[in-house]
């Protein structure tokens, strides 16, 4: 199987997570999606294939040589990101793309247009992986999934590329901020691993976001607004008097590289509640430390201006900035980097803004830098990936197999 037509079946797999529901993995179609790789990796000839009961799926390919190296992993994730429509995605593939606006969806008139995504123009003359507008594509993280199942059935079927054992590891919730929640670094048994769940073609990533949540809770009172003078607290207005307080340009729309920000994600309220969520990201753990404490020092404010417990912050982190991890252990990204310099791919070393279960994995035992997967403009209707990245990504995979076999 090619692997366009391997990622087209697996974007047909509704995988979408939610963080809502308290279970792992979060939605059943994730469960079933594993499934059917648990299955694939057995036809193709991976050994160890095992999925238990929290949709965390392993594999081995065995190595064929007879001296010990170091044990690889390739890691992604199963579910796409609960920001966009997931369901029903009808991808479509323009071949030889032409450098111009791309028509998605006829009936309703969506275009995706190369002014607000300049960036596909570098793919002329490749051929792309569309939606119809509807939905995201998915990409994120089925093409990650794709190259590696790919990769591993080229080695097997190519056993005169010499390799050392290679462990696969696709993990649920990812989007949602639970990936690595149940997975088991030591049964996992990789000295070092890599996710395949960055963007385009050319990026090593070993530097994120640290990471946290948090939730403010407004506390007001409703009184008949007839005869609301002086007695009632509307705990709307307080909220946006938060959100008002906090810098205007530390968003995410404002930011770039290695600059933080707070971002609000949802609001709601009535007269009587009101709560806002947010994520902060630094890359900085000093300045991800003072973010906290300036969230802290505003809801302080507020009760000091509408009274005690009128807003409660409840605050949790996420990941951290996984460099501290990687950083002793550089030698694995020089190698994927000399890797993509021989398969005629320019690294692009720079720094993740956001996350993936690298971050977390890191900390946990596995130092795990982020590799590109090809896509673009990830969890959204205008999400696309070229057919020849993931080609090439695939490629990347076996190359630093090879090498580390010969380097180590």
């Amino acid at each position: 199987m090619n692997i366009t037509d391997r990622f087209l079946k697996y974007v047909s797999y509704h995988t979408t997570s939610d963080e809502n529901t308290n279970l792992t993995p979060s939605t059943p179609g994730q469960m079933l999606f594993a499934q059917f790789l648990e299955a694939e990796l057995k036809s193709i000839g991976l050994q160890e294939v095992e999925l238990d009961k929290n949709g965390y799926l392993m594999a081995t390919l065995p190595s064929n040589m007879d001296k010990r190296v170091p044990v690889l992993g390739f890691i992604a994730h199963l579910d796409t990101s609960p920001d966009s429509v997931g369901k029903n995605i009808k991808p479509s593939i323009v071949t030889n793309y032409d450098g111009k606006d791309i028509l998605l969806n006829k009936e309703k008139n969506i275009v995706l247009q190369t002014s607000l995504y300049p960036e596909i123009t570098q793919y002329k003359g490749q051929d792309i992986i569309v939606t119809d507008g509807a939905t995201l594509l998915g990409a994120d993280d089925k093409a990650g999934i794709a190259e590696i199942v790919q990769a591993m059935e080229y080695l097997i079927a190519h056993p005169q590329i010499k390799h050392g054992k290679v462990r696969i590891g696709f993990t649920p919730d990812e989007e949602i901020g639970k990936g690595a929640d149940f997975f088991d670094v030591k049964k996992f048994g990789a000295d070092w691993a890599y996710t395949m769940d960055g963007s385009e073609i050319g990026e090593l990533e070993y530097e994120n976001f640290n990471a946290a949540s948090a939730r403010v809770t407004f506390k007001g009172l409703n009184v008949h607004p007839g005869y609301a003078c002086h007695k009632m607290i509307n705990s709307m207005r307080i909220a946006m008097q938060y959100a008002n307080m906090l810098p205007r340009h530390e968003t995410p729309e404002h930011t770039q590289d290695y600059e933080g920000f707070y971002h609000l994600t949802s609001m709601n309220g009535t007269v009587e509640t009101s709560t806002l969520n947010y994520i902060i990201r630094d890359h900085d753990h000093d300045r991800f430390q003072r973010r906290k404490k300036e969230m802290q020092h505003l809801a302080n404010k507020i009760n000091a201006e509408f009274g005690e417990d009128t807003a409660t912050l409840e605050m949790q982190d996420q990941y951290y900035n996984m460099r501290e991890k990687v950083e002793p252990v550089i030698h694995i990204v020089a190698l994927a980097e000399q890797s993509m310099r021989e398969v005629g791919i320019t690294p692009q070393v720079k720094p993740i803004r956001g996350g993936t279960d690298g971050a977390r994995l890191s900390f946990m035992g596995l130092p795990c830098p982020n590799i590109f997967a090809g896509g673009h403009n990830f969890h959204g209707r205008f999400e696309y990936i070229p057919v020849q990245s993931m080609e090439k990504a695939t490629e990347l995979i076996i190359k630093i197999v090879e090498n580390a076999a010969k380097q180590f």
